[in-house]
């Protein structure tokens, strides 16, 4: 049970807690109330059942799951800032981080965006964080929501070209080994240096092992 703050101490973040998952449920609860500074004030199994429960305990911050079969969190999302654009405080707590997935949820209204496999020290903070006003984003978040890892994302045969390169090959072994011309080479490495921001092979090589392409 969560020991009582001293008076000097503000009061403790409240959180409601939406999965479909018992387990996950039970598990975030007892990781969160591990702490003084956080009390859990609600549960719910999916997004309509979420709504009720949030208005009655009027929460700090919920954590929301996105894919859930009694209502999914982005409808619910959107149900909450219908009726208040800041509060509470939203923090998707999901297994997926593709890049429509992170999308959604941010412009459905949520302030932040974690996976599951977030340790409990980063989901206490990012709870903390979110109450006090700051966003909270994942790395894969971030990129979705300023467009760069559609930019860096480079195809198979443009990875292909660029392996070749990285192991000290020339164009015309590049369209030897890949089978096909050199001009097309050429062309996929003239999108390498575009979606990678340079100008040249070896900054292009440089550039995908820093964001760990090769």
């Amino acid at each position: 049970m969560t020991a009582s703050p001293s008076p000097t101490e503000p009061p403790p973040v409240r959180v409601v807690i939406v999965d479909d998952h018992p387990v996950v449920r039970d598990g975030l609860r007892g990781m969160l109330e591990h702490e003084r500074s956080i009390t859990v004030v609600g549960e719910a199994a999916g997004g309509h059942e979420a709504l009720p429960v949030i208005a009655a305990a009027v929460p700090d911050v919920v954590l929301m799951d996105l894919r859930m079969p009694l209502g999914d969190g982005i409808g619910a999302i959107r149900a909450l800032r219908a009726s208040d654009a800041d509060h509470p405080r939203i923090l998707v707590l999901t297994t997926y981080d593709t890049d429509r997935d992170i999308r959604a949820a941010m412009d459905a209204g949520a302030n932040g965006y974690l996976l599951k496999d977030v340790p409990r020290a980063d989901l206490v903070r990012a709870v903390h964080d979110l109450a006090a006003g700051r966003p909270v984003l994942t790395a894969s978040a971030l990129d979705a929501l300023t467009g760069r890892r559609e930019q860096t994302s480079l195809t198979a045969r443009e990875l292909d070209v660029l392996r070749v390169i990285a192991s000290g090959g020339t164009n015309r072994s590049a369209a030897e080994r890949l089978l096909v011309s050199e001009a097309t080479v050429k062309t996929h490495l003239l999108h390498v240096y575009e979606k990678l921001g340079v100008s040249d092979r070896a900054a292009a090589v440089r550039v995908a092992y820093e964001r760990h392409l090769l």
